[in-house]
């Protein structure tokens, strides 16, 4: 696809839509640099012109013209994406959706909320807890990143391994389509089944198919009492092994985080907290118990306990106040950064069905001894969902512009023979695009293209992801 250039006429037209208080040019530079970059590794893309509107009458406006003028349109919330989803890869426009940022409602009777998605995602969440509710979905960026976002990835977080995914909480939301039209996608019901399912369609679709602009969400009551534990293990592959014992047990924990070694010594340098970390412990698992009554959650920590036994672990540590609930998961929540301060790196967001986790872990330092690079591993683990941090550390240029690619081919490839794929929850994006045909056959890319084609016929909404 051709794409038009932003000329000046393209911008009197933008501006006569959002005011120039809500555009940025490139000659501004300090303003423009931060919409040039997400969190994926170092990649930088230099838009054309930003604009900001602020409802989606704006947008539709801005949708139109450009559908028209064949200009290349990226969507961008608060850039904290890790597969490039929000970069300008064919410069045009970028829309950020930072001042669509109210919660509009927060319906008590029916548990639900209504907001626009500039709001971040932990704001929303206190705002409910306020009212005695939960909205569980908390990405590691959930202090940054943007519920559209969230959506447009249909991301997870810790606690998805007991309430599920933003997906799972979607009831419906208002879209500008890529030709401008205005629409909602259901209804604000439990139920739906008229007609296909355009709000889960919506979600996980990173931006290419429309404009979301307001989002009814589902919540539930909200589980006032918690137990943390943190569990060393002797070996990496036990760890993971002992997760799916932990549910056979009929335990089903509000989270539970598989962090390695370097993992905990990364984040605990990067977050200047001490850690005492004996030279035998390879490992270690994250337990959340969550509910109304403290006296089940001890219950059902003895009997993790008894699951525990089997295996060689070091002493457990129970968090005894907030404080050490709140820097655990501090720990837990920085590693990704932790690794990024330490060296170029590049983050596979792999997910297998849980119980085939050990196999994944020792099928990727054994990929990593192979091509000669080293993994940093931690993640979901409750959800088979493993985050491989691979860092250049000594690699040469070379082997990580030509070689690394084909390790991580073959990383893709275990996911797939496990039952499993490449990612759970960050997207494709740009950076993971060259693989997609690892996971999904010609039948499954020839239909997503053909709902791409009719929802954005001169494809102008989020080019060069995915596809």
């Amino acid at each position: 696809m051709k794409f038009n250039k932003v000329t000046p006429k393209v911008v009197e037209a933008l501006l006569a839509i959002v005011g120039p208080e809500h555009i940025v040019l490139p000659e501004a530079t300090d303003a423009m640099l931060r919409y040039t970059h997400d969190e994926t590794e170092d990649l930088r893309y230099l838009p054309e012109v930003v604009v900001k509107p602020v409802n989606a009458e704006e947008i539709s406006r801005i949708m139109q013209y450009c559908h028209q003028n064949f200009i290349p349109i990226t969507p961008r919330g608060a850039g904290t994406g890790l597969s490039g989803g929000a970069l300008a890869v064919h410069q045009g426009v970028i829309l950020s959706t930072e001042r669509l940022n109210k919660i509009i409602s927060i319906d008590e009777r029916n548990l639900q909320a209504t907001v626009e998605p500039g709001v971040i995602t932990q704001v929303f969440q206190e705002a409910v807890i306020e009212r005695g509710l939960f909205y569980p979905p908390d990405p590691s960026s959930r202090g940054s990143c943007f519920l559209g976002g969230n959506l447009s990835e249909s991301s997870g977080g810790p606690r998805a391994v007991k309430y599920g995914v933003t997906k799972d909480y979607v009831l419906n939301m208002e879209v500008v389509l890529p030709t401008g039209e205005i629409t909602w996608t259901g209804a604000n019901v439990l139920k739906n089944a008229t007609g296909y399912n355009l709000t889960q369609l919506m979600v996980g679709s990173e931006g290419t198919l429309g404009i979301i602009t307001k989002i009814v969400f589902k919540l539930i009551p909200y589980p006032p009492q918690n137990l943390v534990m943190l569990v060393p293990f002797r070996d990496e592959e036990e760890a993971c092994a002992a997760v799916s014992r932990i549910f056979m047990a009929g335990i089903v924990p509000s989270a539970l985080e598989f962090m390695e070694r370097d993992a905990i010594l990364w984040a605990s340098k990067y977050m200047n907290i001490a850690v005492d970390l004996p030279e035998d412990i390879l490992a270690h698992l994250l337990i959340e118990l969550d509910g109304k009554d403290m006296d089940l959650l001890y219950k059902d920590a003895e009997e993790v306990y008894q699951v525990l036994e089997k295996y060689d672990v070091g002493e457990i540590l129970v968090a005894d106040t907030e404080k050490q609930k709140a820097d655990l998961w501090q720990l837990r929540r920085n590693v990704g950064h932790a690794v990024k301060s330490n060296s170029i790196y590049k983050e596979e967001d792999t997910v297998v069905p849980r119980a085939e986790l050990p196999k994944l872990l020792k099928g990727v330092k054994e990929i990593g001894a192979k091509y000669n690079f080293k993994s940093v591993c931690y993640g979901h683990a409750g959800d088979g969902n493993l985050h491989i941090n691979i860092v250049k550390g000594d690699m040469t240029d070379d082997d990580w512009n030509n070689k690394l690619p084909e390790g991580i081919r073959e990383i893709f490839r275990l996911c797939v023979s496990l039952g499993g794929t490449i990612s759970g929850e960050h997207g494709i994006g740009l950076v993971q695009r060259p693989y997609i045909g690892i996971a999904l056959n010609e039948v499954q890319l020839r239909l997503l293209k053909g709902i791409k084609q009719l929802f954005d016929p001169h494809g102008i909404l989020n080019p060069g992801k995915i596809f």
